[in-house]
């Protein structure tokens, strides 16, 4: 006998939600078409439809990433299975991490996309969500964190980054890859993530940036967030992460005003170590109290500082938390 899956569709907007008009340019729909979507996987699976929001995901803030966070807790209480989330990809990759550091359920959430509209030949969008469906139905997909699935692959939201600007298998893994790939409509896992505690928050805090270090930066940029506004920063870190010398006494204003700082690689693959020992290397910035974290990128790591100063976390929880990307 077949058990019928419960499985939530909460829809918030993007490329898959969008239609191409007579001039080729990519609008939103005032109707979701994929949210029209109700007899896939007929007979396994009993769609719950939310259209939680209609966004492209340049609009997606961390405010809507808690109200889907909320919606999800809520969604556990109602005999739910597992939950897809549709989603545009410039930030869905923020979007899952989110919810991977915030969610205290078991049940499979998985985040899709498409990097085509709904009526554009070839389009990916109901393909991928069709996928997203069979892999939050299946048991084997429990306790594995926030899913990220495109394209026929199962990807963990602590890793995944978007890659390539239009191209339909722009999802990737850096350095580890995939956990899995969706074969014949259902998932197949080959690799098993190391599962972190979730961090839960009811509100989110403001203010908390994101810089890329460059050949010849100075302290211009740092001084303009050396206000009382600011609560946290993340550095993009050149290598194996490290600063131009001219940008330390920049920092050091920062940090004395209580500022938390987090320091990640610019680099695709790899994460920041402190390993050079000259002036501005990672050596030299950790002592002065910069936190290297390893295994995020710098959109990842301003999504995890963000939730750890929302939940009020200062001193060394802060650094511990920080230090690395399973906590």
């Amino acid at each position: 006998m077949t058990v019928v899956k419960n499985i939530l569709a909460i829809h918030t907007g993007g490329t898959i939600s969008m239609s191409q008009n007579e001039q080729g340019e990519v609008v939103p729909n005032s109707e979701n078409p994929i949210a029209q979507q109700e007899t896939i996987l007929e007979g396994r699976v009993h769609l719950v439809t939310d259209e939680m929001f209609n966004l492209p995901s340049p609009h997606m803030t961390p405010v809507e990433m808690l109200k889907i966070k909320q919606r999800i807790v809520a969604a556990e209480t109602e005999g739910i299975d597992g939950v897809v989330i549709t989603h545009g990809t410039d930030t869905l990759e923020e979007t899952a991490y989110f919810l991977d550091l915030t969610l205290p359920s078991t049940i499979p959430v998985v985040v899709t996309g498409a990097m085509r509209s709904s009526n554009e030949v070839g389009t990916d969008g109901l393909y991928n969500f069709r996928a997203a469906i069979e892999v939050a139905a299946d048991d084997s997909s429990r306790d594995n964190g926030v899913m990220v699935v495109m394209n026929d692959e199962i990807h963990t939201a602590r890793y995944v980054t978007k890659t390539h600007t239009t191209n339909v298998s722009t999802f990737r893994t850096p350095t580890f890859g995939p956990i899995g790939i969706v074969a014949k409509g259902r998932p197949a896992y080959f690799q098993q993530l190391i599962r972190q505690a979730n961090t839960d928050i009811d509100h989110v805090i403001d203010h908390v940036y994101l810089l890329k270090a460059y050949a010849g930066m100075d302290a211009t940029l740092f001084d303009a967030l050396n206000t009382d506004e600011t609560k946290g920063l993340v550095i993009e870190g050149l290598g194996a992460g490290n600063l131009p010398p001219i940008t330390l006494p920049a920092l050091q204003r920062l940090l004395d005003r209580g500022i938390p700082i987090v320091l990640v690689s610019r680099c695709y693959n790899g994460f920041a170590e402190d390993i050079y020992d000259y002036q501005g290397g990672g050596i030299e910035l950790r002592k002065m109290g910069l936190m290297l974290c390893q295994g995020l990128n710098g959109q990842k790591a301003r999504i995890k500082l963000l939730v750890a100063l929302s939940a009020g976390f200062t001193g060394d929880r802060l650094a511990s938390f920080m230090s690395t990307a399973v906590s």
